[in-house]
Parts: structure tokens; C-alpha cells; sequence
């Protein structure tokens, strides 16, 4: 894939062309030699030699200050190259020449001022340029838009947003060009593309060579990074990743490669013990022949954002997304709606670790001009807020895309030129408290076995507890490991689970908190099957002083459930606990009704009775301490023990 298709960085200038036979034969010179290098350089930019046409125009003006069409097409040649201020002050020239005689150079200045951040110009020359009678609509559509454009820039020049950013390092940051940052939930790996020169590249001397690289975050520090090897990076190029928020998997964009659907797919490829594997197309229906790039995957791993200009968008270039199906398929792509998408373009999509706060980039709302990054969130029932601009001078005349935003919310990381000499770098800011997503905490745990030590495979569940849906359902990597993201303002269950093993559970009462949260770290450790174990039911809750259950332990007993049928040699008692609140007779009642709750579930639910016994202990054995809140609630809790087991 060719840098453009990496950085994505295109803004489409719609300006005329202006070949020599677009203006009278009476040229606005009578210098021959002028006229001469003049249509030398018509010749050379015809055939699309910038250099050479450069150099003959400028001899033209050089001889001639007075050459209007000179002037012209050397500021139209600058557009094309992206020299935007050069053109701008080339197009003035013309005007001051001759400011009646090709009404299109307002058009052109204007948005060459636009492009180079001469926002007071520009909307002066725009406004010039609507006076002109006979002009194309779409130059007039936009002349319009821009006018918004300017007037949205000269504001938020005057209202700067709060924007210190620092280079992430020398372990990252080279002479080359890094862009694209992604990381992990954790905030100790960070993935991205570098774009080796020619000349530092021995294999691949005559092209740019782009390939994935890992750094890793050691004392504050990140460590030199380490290219990601074969079979992820290629001969070909790499880039546009979106990482996994345990690090373990990544989807990114290629293209041109063998088999794949269109120009540029969207791929995948998984972590293990150290190494890539082969990359894969996702393949229809997210892969079409159009173009799918930039994947951004949720925490959850089951929701897919991603730019195509597939047929059914509103405008060139559109964000869509997809949902990981219980078939292990992905649906049919859905549009995001023209909340989000415009008549312009829309890329780089950004789906926050909270898992509803997005970051885009868009030309086709109110900016500074080109690509600006914005931000909407996801409302409950999947529409989405008006997308905010994130202001100057985060967004700038220059294109702005690219963005990552670690767990907490606070740090963000995006790549920008600041130094000629060393290309493209990554940096990091603190964003704004106003354009910040929720915080989210994570936990990461190691799962072993409790009696031998040994690390297990095993499954874990994210449950919200308000809803009863599986938010992720996974397996532990090779080594017992997983990171689960926590979002703020919802209650969330944890499960962990392996055949042959009581299972764990956990929970996390996070409903109504948006600060940020000290991560979770827990080694956990599963019980095998033998008389004597305990489980605790973590999930199981009551009401106040009652026996009724709550809706949010239905999970958690139907996992008791299945954990009785699949193992039909267990027998189990259920055991109630209170803390120390009340008469002893009291809270020994209160234990064993509760108890006797549970057991009647799991009766319902086909379990034979006689697999099961239950008993309330009352007050006996805390866990905690009984005189703060939080060891009280330790002490409330619902335990199961295994009281017969025959192989």
C-alpha cells in the first residue's frame, strides 16, 4: 500500500486547470522570452514534471513581473504539490496583475489562503468570488462550505483549546517517518507504522517500505521499538492498525495483495507466544471491491469501525461498522448515519476502550480547513451525539487524523511533522477534560491451578450485571493471561472458568463513576474438583434484609447451573452468610433463606435436590472485618461447597 493509502491524508481542491489556450492569445506580456519559458513549463506540467515546469515558470516571472498567467499557474502547479501558503501568495500576485481578467482566481486564492491557515483572507476572497456571475455550483457549494470553514477557524484561533504535546521518545521516533499509534488497555505496548526512507532501506532502495513495529513501556519509558517480523510486515506495505485491547490481536489495512476483494481490505492476524500469524482477509461481508481501510475494533473485540467508500454511503468516504456474531461472522456493515458522515469525507476511526466515544477525522464539517478530528458518543439506543471538532490547535490548516487515547482517557497520542529533518513523529498531549471519553479501568489476571500451580487455558466472561449480557467471552492466552476493560458506569460480573474446576467470579460495582480507577491486578486461582472446595458466588445478590434475588445474579446462577448438569457427579451444598449487623437469630435465619433461594433456582432449572443441601451460617466466619461498609459486604455472601464427588 502506497503512503497516500497509509496516511490517508487527501483533501480535494476542486480549482480549474488552466492550460494556455484557457486565456486569450493577447498573454499578459510582450516579452518574448517569457512567453517562451512560459509554455516550456504548459508542456512539462502537462506531462506531469513538476520540477521542470516549476523551474521554467519561475524564469517566466523572473523576466516578466507583470506575467499574470505565470503567476497563475505556478500558485495552480503549488496546489498540486501541496505547497499551499507558495500558491496562495502566488495567486495574490496575479490579482494585484489583473484582478478582472480570470474571476476563477479568486476561487483558488481563496483556497490555497484556506489551506495555509489565511483565514481572514480566504473568507474575503470567497465571498469575492460568490459576487461573480456564471460560476460552476459545485465551485459555489464550495465557496459556501468554506466560507463556514473559515468562520468556524478564525473563532477557534481566538479560543484556543489547552495543547502541549511531547514526543513519546528516541525509542519510537526516528529520522523516518512513525505515524499511525495504536495501544494497548494497559498502556505498556505501543504499536505503530514506520516508512523507512529509500536510502536506509537496502532491499527496497527505489520505494518507501512501511511495516509495523512494537516498542513496550519500561520506568516511563518507551524502550527501542522492535519490528513485528514475517509473516505480519511483508515486501509490501503495512499500516492503519488497530491493536487489540490486550495486545493479543490486531486488525489493519493492506493492499494489493494477492486474493483480496478490493484495492485496500481490512486484515487479521493473532498474537502467540511471541509471533504474528499469518494475516488474514476478513473476507465479505466487511471486504468488498471498494475500498475498507483504517479498522478501529472496540474492547469488547466484537464491534468493528472502519472508513470504505462502498456504494450506500452519503458521501466519498464513509464510516461504518460491523458486529462479531455469535456464528463467529461478521454482519453486514451498517452505516453510521449522517450524525457522523457528510458529503465529504470521513476516516480514521478511533472507538475509545469505553466502547461508545468515538474520534474521527472529516473534511466535511465546520473545521480548520482539510482533515479535523472530532468526537461523538454512542447513545443507548446506537445513534450518535453531533460530532464536536476537538478546536485549535489540536486541529490545524494541516490535515489531523490518526488519533489513540489510552484507557484513563486522559493521554492521547497522534503522529505530526514538526521537525523537516525528521519526518513524521509520534507524539502525546493530555486532552482537554471537554473532549475526553469515560475513564476505564481494566483487570489483568493470571490464571493457575490452586493446588499444583500450574498456568490453565481457561474461559472468562465480562457480564454486565444491569443487563445479563456477555460483554466478552474469551479464552486466557497461552500463559494464563488476560486484560479485561471495565468501563465506568455500569456494574460488571466476572467469570473464570475451566472443565474440571469450580469456577471464579468477581465483581466490579462500578454504576455512576467517571474517574479514573487504579487498574485490577489478580492472580487467580482455580479449585479443582475434590470434597472440600469452596466457590464463592461472587454475583449472587439480595435485597436489603430479604431473600429475594435480584436480577443481576441471574448469571451467575445460571452459570452455577450449567457447572451442576455438565458435572453430574457433584454434589454441593449452598451455604448463606450475613455480617454482624442484627441479632444472631436473626441473621441465622436471614442465611439460610437465602441459602434455600438459591437452592430453589437451581431446582428449577432442572438440578435434581438431592445433589443439593443448604445451610445459613449467620454471622459465623467473616471474611472481613464488621464495622466498615466494605468489610460488611465481604462478609454478606453466598458460598457453595462440594461436599460429594465421584469420579
Amino acid at each position: 500500500m502506497k503512503e497516500r493509502l497509509i496516511i490517508l491524508v487527501t483533501v480535494i481542491i476542486v480549482t480549474f486547470l488552466i492550460p494556455g489556450n484557457l486565456f486569450s492569445q493577447q498573454y499578459h506580456t510582450t516579452s518574448p522570452k517569457a512567453l517562451k519559458a512560459y509554455k516550456a513549463g504548459l508542456t512539462a506540467f502537462d506531462y506531469i514534471d513538476y520540477a521542470n515546469a516549476e523551474q521554467y515558470f519561475n524564469q517566466a516571472i523572473e523576466t516578466d513581473r507583470k506575467f499574470f498567467e505565470a503567476y497563475m499557474m505556478m500558485g495552480e502547479l503549488l496546489l498540486k504539490q501541496r505547497r499551499f501558503k507558495e500558491a496562495a501568495g502566488h495567486f495574490q500576485k496575479a490579482v494585484q496583475i489583473d484582478s478582472s481578467f480570470y474571476p476563477n482566481a479568486f476561487f483558488n486564492m481563496a483556497t490555497a489562503e484556506l489551506m495555509s491557515g489565511q483565514y481572514e483572507k480566504a473568507l474575503v476572497h470567497y465571498n469575492a468570488y460568490l459576487t461573480v456571475p456564471k460560476i460552476s455550483e459545485k465551485n459555489r457549494i464550495l465557496s459556501v462550505r468554506n466560507i463556514k470553514n473559515c468562520q468556524f477557524a478564525i473563532e477557534a484561533v481566538r479560543n484556543p483549546v489547552p495543547f502541549s504535546p511531547e514526543s513519546v521518545g528516541d525509542g519510537i521516533n526516528t529520522n523516518n517517518d512513525e505515524y499511525w499509534p495504536s495501544i494497548t488497555a494497559d498502556g505498556q505496548t505501543l504499536m505503530f507504522t514506520r516508512q523507512e526512507r529509500p536510502s536506509e532501506n537496502v532491499l527496497r532502495k527505489s520505494v518507501f517500505q512501511e511495516d509495523f513495529y512494537l516498542s513496550y513501556l519500561s520506568d516511563k519509558v518507551w524502550k527501542t521499538a522492535l519490528n513485528a517480523g514475517a509473516p505480519l510486515n511483508t515486501n509490501q506495505n503495512e499500516g492503519a492498525q488497530s491493536l487489540s485491547s490486550d495486545g493479543t490481536y490486531m486488525y489493519f489495512t493492506a493492499c494489493d495483495r494477492p486474493g483480496g476483494l478490493g484495492s485496500c481490505d481490512i486484515f487479521f492476524s493473532g498474537l502467540s507466544n511471541g509471533k504474528w500469524s499469518m494475516p488474514v482477509n476478513l473476507g465479505s461481508p466487511v471486504n468488498t471491491k471498494y475500498w475498507e481501510v483504517q479498522p478501529s475494533i472496540n474492547a469488547a473485540g466484537n464491534m468493528l469501525f472502519f472508513s470504505s467508500n462502498r456504494p450506500g454511503g452519503i458521501g466519498g468516504k464513509d464510516l461504518w461498522y460491523s458486529v462479531y456474531k455469535s456464528n463467529k461472522k461478521w454482519s453486514t456493515p451498517r452505516n453510521l448515519g449522517n450524525k457522523i458522515n457528510t458529503t465529504g469525507d470521513e476516516m480514521s476511526p478511533f472507538i475509545h476502550f469505553d466502547g461508545k466515544t468515538l474520534y474521527f477525522s472529516s473534511d466535511g464539517l465546520p473545521g480548520m480547513g482539510g482533515l479535523d478530528i472530532y468526537f461523538s458518543r454512542m447513545l443507548d439506543d446506537t445513534t450518535w451525539t453531533d460530532p464536536k471538532n476537538l478546536g485549535y490547535p489540536i486541529n490545524t490548516y494541516n490535515d489531523e487524523m490518526g488519533l489513540t487515547i489510552e484507557s484513563g482517557g486522559q493521554m492521547a497520542y497522534f503522529s505530526t511533522k514538526r521537525d523537516e529533518k525528521e519526518g513524521k513523529n509520534i507524539y502525546s498531549f493530555k486532552l482537554y477534560e471537554a473532549v475526553q471519553p469515560d475513564p476505564v479501568s481494566y483487570l489483568k489476571g493470571k490464571v493457575t491451578d490452586k493446588e499444583s500451580g500450574q498456568v490453565l487455558i481457561a474461559e472468562y466472561e465480562l457480564v454486565n450485571l444491569s443487563t445479563g449480557k456477555s460483554v466478552i467471552n474469551k479464552l486466557t492466552d497461552g500463559n494464563g493471561n488476560f486484560l479485561v476493560c471495565l468501563p465506568s458506569g455500569n456494574n460488571y460480573g466476572l467469570n473464570v472458568s475451566k472443565d474440571g474446576y469450580l469456577f471464579y467470579s468477581e465483581n466490579f460495582m462500578l454504576e455512576g463513576q467517571h474517574t479514573a480507577m487504579e487498574p485490577y491486578l489478580k492472580k487467580i486461582m482455580l479449585s479443582p474438583f475434590r470434597v472440600g472446595e469452596k466457590m464463592l458466588l461472587a454475583n449472587v445478590f439480595f435485597e436489603v434484609d430479604s431473600w429475594k434475588l435480584k436480577k443481576e445474579s441471574l448469571a451467575e446462577l445460571n452459570r452455577l447451573s450449567d457447572l451442576l448438569k455438565n458435572n453430574k457427579e457433584l454434589k454441593v451444598e449452598i451455604g448463606g452468610y450475613t455480617d454482624a449487623t442484627g441479632s444472631n437469630e436473626h441473621n441465622l435465619n436471614l442465611s439460610e433463606k437465602r441459602a434455600l433461594a438459591v437452592l430453589d433456582f437451581l431446582v428449577e432449572t432442572g438440578i435434581q435436590a438431592q445433589r443439593l443441601k443448604y445451610k445459613g451460617y449467620g454471622n459465623a466466619s467473616p471474611v472481613g472485618d464488621n464495622v466498615t461498609s466494605e468489610g460488611r459486604k465481604l462478609n454478606r455472601r453466598t458460598e457453595v461447597q462440594i461436599i460429594e464427588y465421584k469420579k
